[in-house]
């Protein structure tokens, strides 16, 4: 982001200090869509859509500009995966970008790491504070035993997709298919695991007006859908919707929180640098 007025400074800082890295002042995470929307119009948007919920979405994310991802409703579920636009046999690669941060969830300050240890997205902005990389997504069978059937004849619009199909779909559109697929993360949802191993989802984790932002530190294609999470214990197929809204921002500075939130990020962020000498 460009630099921002202080009180929008204050509205997306939210997350505290950390023994793993310097963080800003905590402050109370951002709950207002009428803020959310101030904040935004502070922005340069180069284009925004709603998805709705079921939905499916991919687009090439040129290097510094930001995807913001927003619940509109509350308890939405955005799964994604990343891969570099030019090269897309480097994508991301999840069991690398927890282990080298030392986390089992995102949040702002956090980078999505590829395969080669590069930085493709950074979470530069986030009002939810918890983002699960860990459950992955659901596939027709999951959805079926769990909503039933309702297909496009009968519902049109509104038939039960699974997120499986979806990313197929989209990845379909790049000339990827079933070898290209990774671990997604899913924005907006917290799942815990226990001593036992075992994962717990947390409804409500996310409320109407919640945000986040990612920023590309190369271009990277982007490939999402709002399928519910698999975890989710709801027994109705309720997806709900999200907007997109694509941005405009500056390159980071040396001193920018991304980078310095953790070593092993800086090295993330020099090796994706060097694909790009000079700029």
């Amino acid at each position: 982001m460009r630099r921002q007025s202080g009180a929008a400074t204050a509205l997306w800082n939210g997350m505290g200090r950390s023994r793993h890295g310097p963080r800003t002042k905590a402050v109370s995470p951002l709950r207002s869509a009428t803020a959310v929307q101030k904040f935004m119009n502070t922005e340069t948007i180069l284009f925004e859509e709603t998805l709705p919920g079921g939905g499916l979405w991919s687009w090439c994310l040129r290097r510094h500009t930001t995807l913001r991802l927003t619940d509109l409703e509350g308890g939405a579920n955005v799964g994604l995966m990343a891969y570099n636009a030019e090269q897309p046999l480097h994508r991301l690669n999840l069991p690398d970008t927890l282990k080298a941060q030392h986390t089992a969830k995102l949040a702002r300050g956090h980078v999505l790491m590829s395969d080669m240890g590069q930085a493709l997205l950074s979470i530069t902005a986030d009002t939810v504070g918890w983002h699960d990389p860990l459950a992955g997504h659901a596939n027709a069978t999951l959805v079926k035993e769990k909503y039933g059937t309702a297909t496009y004849q009968e519902k049109r619009n509104d038939w039960y997709r699974n997120a499986h199909d979806n990313f197929l779909i989209e990845l379909g559109k790049h000339g990827l298919g079933k070898r290209d697929l990774v671990a997604n993360v899913n924005f907006f949802s917290r799942v815990d695991v226990d001593a036992e191993g075992r994962m717990h989802f947390h409804p409500g984790n996310s409320k109407a007006g919640d945000a986040v932002d990612l920023r590309a530190e190369m271009d990277v294609l982007v490939v999402l859908n709002t399928c519910q999470h698999p975890l989710d214990p709801n027994p109705r197929y309720t997806p709900k919707p999200v907007k997109l809204a694509v941005l405009k921002t500056p390159p980071p500075g040396p001193d920018d929180f991304c980078r310095n939130f953790r070593n092993e990020n800086q090295r993330s962020f020099i090796l994706t640098e060097r694909l790009f000498p000079g700029t």
